[in-house]
């Protein structure tokens, strides 16, 4: 079972990014489960967001405590990471125009993409939910663009056309990154 967890601060769309992932797996067959977590209820306050994907139905009822990959929204949060809060083979995704410095909750691998820069780009000023879920397929493969953009237009209750946009270019950006890294 694939488990995964979207850290970000509310008005970012981790929850939006959460369901958008679930949406882009259950339209490739598996068999999905999403679920958030709110701190306190107020924009900027930290929010996660929790998946788990299956070939099987999945009947785990319980908080995802080491998921395989980590998408962080907002790189502050990283801080907030206990040791050991991801599986010793996981990934990290962050949204940072940089490298990020410093401990990163033992994670084997990490990748960064600038989806502030995406977002406003395309004109969703700071909420960078489809950038990171585009960001994620792209990273590592598990889904394919397909899926990910009819999850992306479904879920995207505005602005379809450039959300859309903004998970293509994370997606694309992402792809060739990870083509670049496996050529090492």
């Amino acid at each position: 079972m694939l488990e995964l967890r979207i850290h970000g601060r509310g008005g970012q769309g981790a929850q939006v990014a959460c369901q958008i992932l679930a949406d882009a797996f259950f339209r490739g067959g598996a068999w999905v489960q999403a679920f958030a977590a709110y701190g306190g209820e107020r924009r900027g306050a930290p929010v996660t967001a929790s998946l788990r994907v299956d070939a099987a139905p999945i009947r785990l009822r319980c908080d995802v405590e080491r998921p395989r990959h980590l998408i962080v929204l907002d790189p502050t949060l990283l801080a907030e990471l206990p040791p050991g809060s991801l599986d010793v083979e996981g990934r990290i995704l962050i949204n940072s125009s940089t490298a990020p410095c410093g401990r990163l909750a033992g994670a084997a691998a990490y990748a960064v993409v600038d989806a502030d820069t995406i977002a406003g780009r395309v004109g969703l000023g700071s909420i960078v939910a489809t950038a990171m879920a585009g960001a994620f397929a792209g990273a590592t493969g598990l889904l394919s663009l397909e899926h990910l953009l009819a999850a992306v237009e479904a879920g995207s209750p505005a602005k379809k056309h450039e959300n859309v946009e903004a998970a293509t270019i994370a997606y694309r950006k992402a792809a060739a990154a990870a083509a670049m890294e496996v050529a090492r």
